[in-house]
C-alpha cells in the first residue's frame, strides 16, 4: 500500500506527471540504464508507462520493504481515507537521478529512488474503513507510510477487488530448478478441506430459473438452464447475511459464454438506469472486445431496478476496471 494523498499539492503534481501522464522512456534514455530500458519497451510496447516511487525513508526504513516487492504484486494508492488508485508491478529498479528529474526531492533532500512501473492501472473508489474491516485492522490505523500487506491479508484484498495479473517481468529461475519444477511434482496429490455449504443456492437457482430455459440478464439470449448461472451482483462472500437472503435483488442469471466471466472480473458492469458499461482494460483483449461489441454493446439490462441498484453500484466500485479518474 503506497500512500498518496492528492489533497498535497506536490503529489497530485507527481501524480499528474507521472501516472495519469505515462512516461516516454526515451526521453529519458540518458538516464535509464540499458537492460532497465530495454525491459521497459518490451514490457510496455508503445514506449510509456505509468510510473512511481518510494523514498528510502528516515534510517533507511523503507528499504527492506521495497526489497520484499516482486513483478506481479498489485500497489494500492492511499488518500482521503480511501484507495483511489492501484496497479501491478511491472518492473522495479534504482535511480536516484532519473527520480530527481521526475519528481525533485522532498525537504528533507530525499528522492523517489526505489522506482516501479505499473501495468493493468485502474481506479477504485473503497472506504478505508471497509479495508480496515476487512483485514481486521484496528479502527483508526492508517496508512502512514509505505507498508506490506501479509499474505492473508494480500488474499483478503484480492477477494474483495477480484484482481487479475497483468504484464510484469519474469524472475528468472535456475535453468536446472525449473526444468524439475515442470517435470516431477513432490507435492500432496489430495488434500482434505472443508468447505461451507451455500445454504441459500438451491432457493436462488428456483427462483431466478423456475423452468428449464432462463435468460441472461447481461446479453438477453434465451438459453437452456444447463448454460445458465445465478451470477451475484455483488459478491457473495462480501454480502451480509441479510444480503445474501435478498434473492429477489441479489443476483442474477448469467451466461457460461462469456457474460458471467466477464461480469466477474470487472470487463463489464451496469450503470444506474441499466445499461451496459465497458471496461477500458477490455480494450487490450481483441476476444473481449468482438464478444462486447457483438452481444453488448448499447444494451440495457431490464433486470437492473432501484432495489438492485446498490448491488450493480457495489461491482462498479470494487470489481469493475475503471479507467484512471482523479
Amino acid at each position: 500500500m503506497q500512500p498518496a494523498s492528492l489533497a498535497r499539492k506536490a503529489v497530485k503534481q507527481h501524480f499528474s506527471d507521472t501516472i495519469a501522464e505515462p512516461v516516454v522512456f526515451d526521453k529519458h534514455a540518458d538516464l535509464l540504464d540499458p537492460e532497465v530500458a530495454a525491459e521497459l519497451k518490451r514490457l510496455f510496447p508503445d514506449g510509456a508507462a505509468p510510473m512511481w516511487g518510494v523514498t528510502p525513508g528516515k534510517n533507511n526504513v523503507n528499504v527492506a520493504k521495497v526489497g520484499k516487492m516482486r513483478p506481479g504484486d498489485w500497489v494500492f494508492f492511499t488518500g482521503e481515507k480511501k484507495v483511489y488508485f492501484g496497479g501491478t508491478v511491472a518492473l522495479m529498479w534504482r535511480n536516484r537521478e532519473l527520480a530527481e528529474k521526475l519528481w525533485k526531492a522532498d525537504d528533507n533532500g530525499s528522492t523517489w529512488e526505489y522506482m516501479y512501473a505499473l501495468s493493468g492501472t485502474r481506479s477504485f473508489d473503497i472506504p478505508m474503513d471497509e479495508v480496515r474491516e476487512l483485514l481486521s485492522w484496528n479502527p483508526n490505523r492508517n496508512v502512514m507510510g509505505f507498508i506490506v500487506l501479509s499474505e492473508t491479508e494480500s488474499d483478503d484484498l484480492q477477494s474483495l477487488l477480484t484482481l487479475d495479473p497483468a504484464n510484469a517481468a519474469t524472475v528468472p529461475l535456475d535453468p536446472e530448478t525449473e526444468r524439475a519444477a515442470v517435470d516431477f511434482f513432490d507435492g500432496d496429490l489430495e488434500r482434505k478441506a472443508q468447505r461451507a455449504q451455500r445454504g441459500e443456492q438451491v432457493a436462488l437457482k428456483r427462483r431466478l430459473l423456475p423452468g428449464t430455459a432462463g435468460e441472461c440478464a447481461l446479453c438477453g439470449r434465451e438459453l437452456p438452464g444447463t448454460f445458465l448461472i445465478g451470477a451475484h451482483i455483488k459478491k457473495r462472500s462480501m454480502c451480509t447475511d441479510t444480503e445474501k437472503r435478498d434473492l429477489a435483488n441479489i443476483a442474477m442469471l448469467a451466461c457460461l459464454f462469456g457474460c458471467d466471466a466477464l461480469y466477474e472480473h470487472g470487463y463489464i458492469g451496469v450503470a444506474p438506469g441499466g445499461s451496459v458499461q465497458v471496461s477500458p482494460l477490455a480494450h487490450d483483449i481483441p476476444e473481449v472486445v468482438a464478444y462486447i461489441e457483438e452481444r453488448l454493446a448499447g444494451r440495457t439490462v431490464t433486470w437492473w431496478n432501484g432495489q438492485r441498484e446498490p448491488y450493480f453500484d457495489w461491482h462498479r466500485t470494487h470489481t469493475f476496471k475503471a479507467g484512471l479518474s482523479t
